[in-house]
């Protein structure tokens, strides 16, 4: 099982603000999000979408992951 990986604080709230704002639809609005960052040619925000993403698919899992402190 590979362990999760948050990059940054900023990656942390971002994901947590969307899943307050858009609920079980979190993920796909990141996807836009990136989406939109990759049409107009913007790199990095286009890969801090994806990383969105991912993190709000693992803080939507039941089951816990990684190491537990």
């Amino acid at each position: 099982m590979e362990e999760p990986f948050i990059s940054s604080r900023i990656a942390l709230t971002d994901a947590t603000g969307l899943l307050e704002r858009f609920g079980d639809d979190a993920g796909y609005e990141a996807a836009l999000l990136a989406e939109q960052s990759r049409d107009a040619g913007n790199v990095l925000r286009f890969c801090h979408w994806r990383q969105i993403e991912r993190v709000i698919a693992l803080l939507s899992q039941r089951e816990t992951a990684g190491t537990v402190h």
